[in-house]
């Protein structure tokens, strides 16, 4: 009777998948008239988190709206790398 239990939750386990780790992106961005610039840290879907064009293709779509143009993929990293970065960011963190 034990065994049902544990047998359940391993099999719960394997069906599940291997847990993603969080991927994050900083990168600068500008508007013009008048020109303004900022440095931003975003999260980033495991899709866009295999190179910097494909997280540059994902912040441009997302930070356009708010009226910004990328510049530049700085760097890609893990979550231990937030720390670090958030006062830099400071209003753009994680805000896309």
């Amino acid at each position: 009777m034990i065994l049902r239990p544990i047998l359940a939750c391993l099999v719960l386990a394997a069906l599940s998948g291997p847990a993603s780790a969080a991927c994050y992106a900083d990168y600068k961005a500008k508007q013009d008239n008048p020109l303004k610039l900022h440095y931003g840290v975003i999260e980033l879907p495991d899709a866009a988190c295999g190179s910097r064009d494909a997280a540059a293709r994902e912040i441009d779509r997302r930070i356009r709206r708010g009226g910004w143009q990328l510049l530049n993929v700085m760097s890609i990293f893990g979550a231990e790398g937030l720390g670090d970065r958030k006062a830099s960011a400071n209003g753009f963190f994680l805000k896309y």
